[in-house]
């Protein structure tokens, strides 16, 4: 393999990205199987191995997250997560991203944001306290929160990835990195951001729209979250509605995570089967399958989820958008790495021997180009891992450089957040970059991938 050849193929795997990226969504996975199509047909490259174990497991969870939202469990995780912000009123900038970030990693999604980001307005406002400061942190956790989730896709990509010969790097030695890496992520964020911006009798915009009658005075009730006056003193959380139905769909998902992590931390709960002589235990990713299954049976039965309304729910149709996104460009990836794997050893090796910090620049970038932290996940680890990055330092940096996909202001939940806060103080900005999620992002994914080396570190 000459040094042209591999530049061809580079640009090849670089442009479907680009193309797949303007597409957005599913179209991520199409021009990823186009680019396996160059490889293979002009450069004749061996196809790589698609990711079978990956699309495995988001399948698997994927369902079973969306029987748990047929059922009512994602109302039943919202109005906990709304009665838990709504009693910490006045730490609400530190209470919210928190909450936020503990039922993003139960849950594996970020949708969970959405009918939250009325409650954190509402008592934001009601507080006097300015809206922007914990609606951006909030929004912006769920960039990280993925990579400490053991039900997410990016885990998923991540997990085939590296638990595998010859890193044999799990469930638990990941999530003992990327889970308090996170959390003090979180909480230096939250720290400088609590201090970002005017206070709201300080702000004229916010001012401005009081005195037009367009806001009620700051203190009173802003809430967007239901406008009936007849409910207009309870709280937010009362006037979210959860059914038992519900209580006991997220329950036995939040059990079958719990199971999953308990399996990843104790190897020795999983059977052992003989394999030519030889004892081999129940690799993380059946395991995570047939957990998943077993739970969306048992939502069926307990949670009465309609197992026709599987696929109307907003879970499912965002999780079978992300399998093909991954399948396509994970395959793509393979067969580049497995067709130029010397020469990414040599080069980019040599480039992460004198710069380690260059992987998590790579992931933060096609992170921002394709706010996606599986296909991040999927395009940059590979090449990482081959040119020799410790698993440890390199799942540090990964866990932080995934957040680069709230870089521009294009994702739904940023969109969202400036929509549900009234007060105007959460800004999608007109330049790219000067939008209210930007630096809370810069610092959360900064804290975390320097925390989260660090840690890596002492695991490797």
């Amino acid at each position: 393999m000459d040094n042209l050849t591999f530049w061809l193929e580079f640009a090849v795997v670089l442009f479907c990205i680009v193309m797949g990226t303007r597409l957005g969504g599913a179209g991520v996975g199409l021009w990823g199987v186009i680019g396996v199509g160059v490889l293979v047909f002009f450069f004749g490259e061996q196809p790589g191995a698609p990711p079978a174990s990956a699309v495995a497991i988001i399948l698997a969870v994927v369902t079973a997250a969306s029987l748990m939202q047929a059922a009512g469990g994602i109302d039943w995780m919202v109005k906990v997560a709304a009665g838990i912000i709504e009693a910490h009123p006045r730490r609400i900038t530190y209470v919210a991203p928190l909450t936020a970030f503990a039922f993003s990693v139960g849950a594996g999604t970020s949708n969970i944001l959405y009918p939250l980001m009325p409650v954190i307005y509402d008592v934001s406002y009601r507080n006097g306290i300015r809206p922007s400061r914990p609606m951006s942190v909030s929004v912006v956790q769920s960039g990280v929160a993925l990579a400490a989730s053991p039900v997410s896709a990016a885990m998923a990509a991540m997990l085939t990835l590296t638990d595998v010969a010859p890193y044999h790097f799990g469930l638990s030695q990941i999530l003992a990195i990327t889970l308090p890496a996170c959390i003090v992520g979180i909480l230096v964020t939250s720290l400088v951001v609590s201090r970002m911006g005017p206070d709201l009798e300080d702000d004229p915009e916010v001012q401005e729209k009081i005195r037009s009658g367009r806001l009620p005075p700051v203190g009173a009730a802003a809430s967007s979250v239901d406008e009936n006056p007849d409910t207009e003193t309870a709280t937010a959380a009362e006037r979210i509605t959860a059914t038992p139905e519900g209580r006991r769909a997220g329950l036995i998902f939040l059990g079958g995570v719990v199971l999953i992590v308990l399996l990843g931390l104790f190897p020795e709960l999983r059977p052992t089967f003989e394999v030519d002589g030889e004892p081999v235990r129940l690799d993380m990713t059946s395991s995570i399958v047939i957990v998943m299954s077993i739970v969306g049976v048992l939502i069926v039965a307990v949670g009465r989820a309609p197992i026709k309304a599987l696929a109307d729910q907003s879970v499912f149709k965002a999780g079978m958008v992300a399998a093909i996104a991954l399948f396509g460009i994970a395959w793509m990836t393979a067969t580049f790495i497995q067709a130029n794997e010397a020469l990414i050893v040599d080069t980019v090796g040599g480039w992460i021997d004198v710069f380690r910090y260059v992987f998590a620049i790579a992931v933060f970038v096609v992170a921002a180009l394709t706010t996606s932290q599986s296909t991040a996940t999927r395009t940059m680890v590979p090449i990482g891992l081959a040119a020799g990055l410790p698993p440890g330092i390199l799942t540090g940096m990964w866990g932080g450089a995934v957040g680069g996909v709230y870089s521009l202001p294009t994702g739904g939940p940023q969109i969202a957040g400036a929509s549900f806060d009234l007060s105007g103080t959460t800004k999608l900005g007109t330049r790219l970059i000067d939008h209210s999620y930007f630096v809370p992002m810069l610092i959360l994914t900064g804290t975390t991938i320097l925390v989260g080396s660090l840690i890596g570190l002492l695991i490797a």
